[in-house]
């Protein structure tokens, strides 16, 4: 007996029963996130014009002033992302707040020159905004403040507590630069940097240290197996910050990564429940069917229209096996495509949209998706594909219909959902505030070109996708090294891998159904779009 065609969809007690799993996977995904609040207020104000949430164990207490905590995010974070931090920290008997600068999370301002002194004095600005409300409330101690800071932020903390005195202590994560600290200042100061982090950030902490050794500073704290993110969610990281507080009196353990437990579940509950989805809404594929592959007792058996024989040494079609040297071919091809957009996207005008990082790897797209689809158009040979010849009957389930409008409407607004929800539930805001509204259809519209390139060359094949996509993150890193692409793009590089994966993961379930070629694109376009544009700094 013959193994199940690769392009058969799967039958409904399979989707059933993965419609059942997302269901479950869901409700405890929401159940974990639910019990990660418990015993905990939040409160949401906004004071001169910067959001920020007041976290509390338990309401104000008359007469009792606690110490209070002021979070700062990093670069590309939000408020969300130092959740646990201000969890820890109210759970020892502090009062935390946590804020968005400018050009982050739900702040609509955009934060003029990333890194320059004009960033320098906005992000200070702010901060001056959060430490004066919290000093404000009743039950604060006004002499207990205490600054924590991740990378950005931690520059943004140790040069204000460095100029305010008053400042009780300070903790600074992966501080990116202590070239500003004046020797012996701040004097409480705890630095905590990622054993796996690049060696600049620990060169920065031990440069703070060295300038605050004549004030008993302690040494770094070097949390082994943490890079730069991580660090946020070690235990160690959580344990050193609630020691350091002045005069906690909670002893509840930190619990840094149960926010993303809960949001893993409902990653895992999206990922499997587009396939029940796909099922629901997209007819069964009845072409396509390899020669050797039986008919389906569940698929009619309906002949299928074929497109006519390629001429002798035509390059492999999607269901053919594709041979060594085709794969070598598809490679060059894509480091060279890839390579030109990378030099390319540097000089184009989207490089200056007000969104910091995103302007580049949004042009980046653009370009490789453009050569992409005109090399597989004009070019077929150098990508191992070739077009169908002229007048090859097209299926009919292949063409555009209402069914097909309604399915891709559903599936985009599930796509969104899908990134959307558990991003913003468990890393960084994820909802488009001020330019963001319009900065999201031209990101969205450079992911779409890039990926419908990639599906056309991919002819089909999850490994050709992969093979495309995974020289496409390469060289965008490799772009950093030249000096083309911003810096900061090294660090949100492994996500960025980790949601072209997922789009391709999606575009494997998608092409089992007799839907549309530019469907996997729509969707990729939101699953790696939207992240782009809502979280990355606008400037």
């Amino acid at each position: 007996m013959s193994a199940p065609s690769p392009h058969r969809p799967p039958r409904t007690r399979t989707a059933v029963l993965l419609a059942v799993l997302a269901a479950v996977a869901a409700g405890l995904g929401t159940l974990v996130l639910v019990r990660a609040d418990a015993g905990l207020t939040a409160r949401q104000v906004t004071v001169g014009g910067v959001p920020m949430t007041e976290v509390r164990a338990g309401p104000p207490t008359p007469g009792v002033r606690r110490p209070g905590v002021v979070i700062a995010h990093g670069f590309a974070g939000s408020a969300q992302l130092m959740r646990p931090i201000a969890d820890t920290v109210a759970r020892r008997g502090a009062v935390a707040l946590l804020f968005d600068f400018a050009g982050h999370g739900a702040n609509p301002a955009r934060l003029p020159g990333a890194g320059s002194n004009t960033s320098a004095a906005t992000l200070a600005a702010d901060l001056d905004a959060a430490v004066n409300y919290l000093r404000s409330r009743p039950d604060v101690d006004a002499d207990g403040i205490v600054l924590v800071g991740h990378s950005m932020g931690a520059g943004a903390v140790t040069r204000y507590a460095a100029a305010h005195p008053e400042i009780a202590r300070t903790v600074a994560i992966s501080l990116p630069d202590a070239g500003e600290l004046p020797p012996g200042r701040p004097a409480e100061l705890l630095l905590i940097v990622g054993g796996a982090e690049f060696p600049g950030f620990r060169r920065a902490a031990e440069d703070a240290a060295r300038r605050g050794a004549g004030v008993g500073r302690q040494p770094p704290v070097v949390v082994p197996g943490v890079e730069h993110i991580s660090v946020l969610f070690a235990g160690r990281t959580h344990q050193e910050i609630a020691a350091w507080l002045p005069g906690g009196d909670g002893t509840a353990p930190p619990q840094p990564t149960a926010r993303l437990a809960g949001v893993a579940l409902l990653v895992f509950a999206f990922g499997i429940g587009v396939v029940p989805l796909a099922a629901l809404l997209l007819p069964r594929r009845t072409t396509g069917r390899r020669p050797t592959d039986p008919p389906s007792g569940r698929e009619p058996d309906v002949p299928a229209q074929t497109d006519s024989p390629a001429p002798p040494g035509t390059p492999a079609l999607s269901g053919d096996r594709v041979p060594f040297g085709g794969l070598l071919l598809l490679f060059a091809s894509a480091v060279l495509v890839a390579g030109v957009g990378a030099a390319v996207a540097a000089v184009l005008p989207t490089a200056r949209l007000p969104l910091a990082v995103g302007g580049y790897v949004a042009g980046f797209l653009l370009v490789t998706g453009v050569l992409l689809v005109a090399g597989q158009r004009w070019l077929p040979g150098w990508f191992g594909v070739s077009q169908p010849p002229p007048g090859t009957p097209v299926s009919a389930g292949r063409r555009a219909t209402a069914r097909t409008a309604v399915a891709t409407l559903a599936l985009t607004g599930y796509a969104v959902l899908a990134v959307a929800l558990p991003i913003h539930l468990g890393l960084t805001s994820a909802l488009p505030v001020g330019a963001r509204w319009w900065l999201l259809p031209l990101v969205a519209g450079a992911c779409l070109l890039f990926l419908l390139g990639v599906e056309l060359v991919a002819a089909g094949r999850t490994g050709r996708h992969l093979l495309v996509v995974a020289v496409t993150v390469v060289v965008l890193t490799a772009s950093t090294l030249v000096g083309l692409a911003p810096g900061f793009v090294v660090l949100v590089v492994p996500l960025f891998a980790l949601l072209l994966g997922w789009q391709a993961a999606w575009a494997t379930v998608l092409r089992r159904y007799a839907g549309p070629r530019w469907l996997p694109a729509v969707l990729g376009a939101a699953l790696v779009g939207w992240p782009i544009a809502t979280t990355l700094p606008l400037s």
